[in-house]
């Protein structure tokens, strides 16, 4: 059961996000020039251009530089974390174990750490003011003149990221419950699948997560 609806979760989920991308993606003469040679490497140059999306502008300050670089580990930890964490399940379908589980154990502490210190410096950046609801905002009769009209993907971005941190907690409490022996065999494999099935949707924030920093810095 949960092979099939991870397998199909993922799939459909990048089948939307391909499409999105085609939809929406950015044209090339915006991020490139319309006076630029040899068009037939323009994906080569979308796929620098997603390469240096990782780089640290020099713009940023100490604070920025620090916040970016939790990003860079956290986004390592969770690449590592899928794999180790999916892979034997869906792809063997077997329990994730040995040299895998030592390793999957280890990347999902520092990744722990890692989405509690974004969740602190990303918090304000990401809070969702009244400019997000123009439609309560007619409802209430209030003035929107102040409110600076937000970025398109910007509300997607941010609601995905509350979704990160929300089931941040569940996620880790439910596996480090689930080595308790007090709770029995039951409440433990009861446990396990509750990490299972949220870590799906986890990844599944995370992926969309990514995906539309990606848009919204490529629309800059």
């Amino acid at each position: 059961m949960f092979r099939t609806v991870s397998i199909t979760s993922f799939i459909v989920a990048f089948i939307c996000i391909i499409i999105h991308w085609i939809i929406f993606r950015p044209k090339a003469n915006e991020l490139f020039g319309a006076d630029r040679r040899l068009r037939i490497l323009d994906p080569l140059r979308f796929l620098v251009f997603l390469l240096t999306l990782l780089f640290i502008p020099q713009k940023l300050t100490l604070i920025g530089v620090l916040r970016k670089l939790v990003y860079l580990l956290a986004l390592l930890c969770f690449v590592v974390l899928f794999i180790t964490g999916f892979f034997s399940r869906l792809v063997l379908g077997q329990t994730i174990s040995g040299y895998w589980l030592m390793l999957h154990a280890t990347f999902a502490l520092v990744f722990a750490i890692c989405v509690a210190i974004l969740a602190v410096m990303w918090a304000y950046n990401c809070r969702l003011n009244k400019k997000y609801w123009p439609w309560l905002q007619k409802i209430l009769q209030q003035d929107m003149t102040d409110s600076a009209i937000p970025r398109k993907h910007e509300l997607a971005q941010k609601l995905s990221f509350w979704l990160i941190v929300l089931l941040a907690l569940p996620l880790i409490l439910s596996i480090i419950l689930s080595m308790f022996t007090f709770f029995g065999t039951h409440w433990q494999e009861l446990l396990a699948d509750i990490h299972r099935y949220i870590a799906v949707v986890f990844a599944l924030a995370v992926v969309v997560h990514t995906y539309l920093m990606v848009i919204i810095q490529a629309k800059r």
